[in-house]
């Protein structure tokens, strides 16, 4: 093959790879930042050089063929190899560059890992952090992450995990207004006549039920309330506006526990969680990028 021809193969399988995950040509176009013409014409000559059908195309969505989705299963991989080692060859001359993208709770975003990147950032001018912020659990190479970041208890088997944060503890917190009109819980099973502040998991879809340790052994209290966010920061906002009682990682309270904007309860029953852990797939050889920042990251 001359290369030319290798160069056209190869760039047309980047553009089938982004749609394949995108499941778009207009969201790959703007991942690729190409157009969405471009994208269309680098697939359809892609599919002309294999000889190939490899999408389906509506007006709807796109989905693949089955020789869609067999190039999908055996080639991506070897082709993300192959730029990984690029990737490596490159910064074997210059400062480590690229970007990482990630996906992680905001909790995780506001506590440890903006602290850190402040400090990583500047000494490294050519490598981009891209944070994209979800409650839920991730599917990190589906949707094409370099990385995300879960408690230890929520990592998958298959991946290597990277402690960047010590166990945490959690609290259940309210204001002294609050609980001077409504009274501090002495047990658990006492917050279920309370106005508790609910999260709601995106992958799952229900109520996050809260945890208790009572007389050794684990206890999941399903608690209602008037307010359900989809992350920690409205929670905090809405229980230091006196709105309900709050269970929550005690580093996002603990300065307002401190200065007497919210008082604790139920500390006894409240047991610490695995700390945050940086994962990513054990097949994928971390870039000079990745390394530096699992470096900067780990405790």
């Amino acid at each position: 093959m001359d290369p030319k021809t290798l160069r056209d193969a190869f760039s047309g399988l980047s553009v089938f790879f982004a749609v394949a995950h995108a499941r778009s040509f207009t969201k790959a176009a703007a991942r690729l930042g190409v157009s969405q013409t471009a994208v269309s014409h680098a697939v359809r000559a892609l599919e002309a050089r294999l000889g190939v059908s490899l999408l389906s195309r509506n007006s709807r969505n796109v989905t693949m063929t089955e020789a869609g989705e067999q190039l999908l299963a055996n080639v991506a991989p070897q082709f993300e190899a192959i730029d990984t080692q690029l990737q490596a060859l490159t910064e074997l001359s210059n400062s480590p560059t690229g970007t990482i993208r990630i996906t992680a709770s905001d909790h995780a975003v506001r506590a440890v890992l903006m602290t850190k990147l402040k400090l990583f950032l500047p000494a490294h001018p050519g490598i981009k952090v891209e944070l994209s912020t979800n409650s839920g659990f991730v599917d990190i190479v589906a949707e094409r992450f370099d990385a995300g970041v879960r408690l230890g208890e929520a990592v998958a088997q298959d991946m290597i995990a990277v402690r960047i944060a010590a166990d945490a503890p959690y609290a259940v917190v309210a204001t002294p207004a609050y609980l001077q009109h409504h009274g501090m819980a002495q047990t658990p099973s006492d917050l279920l006549q309370h106005n508790c502040i609910n999260l709601r998991l995106p992958t799952r879809g229900n109520l996050w039920a809260w945890e208790f340790a009572v007389d050794g052994r684990e206890v999941n209290l399903r608690v209602d309330g008037q307010l359900v966010f989809n992350n920690t920061s409205e929670a905090v906002e809405a229980v230091l506006a006196g709105l309900g009682v709050a269970y929550l990682p005690a580093e996002l309270v603990g300065q307002y526990v401190q200065s007497g904007q919210l008082l604790q309860m139920l500390e006894d029953f409240s047991p610490v969680w695995p700390g945050l852990h940086l994962y990513y797939p054990s097949r994928r050889q971390p870039s000079g990028a990745m390394a530096l920042l699992i470096a900067a990251l780990r405790v």
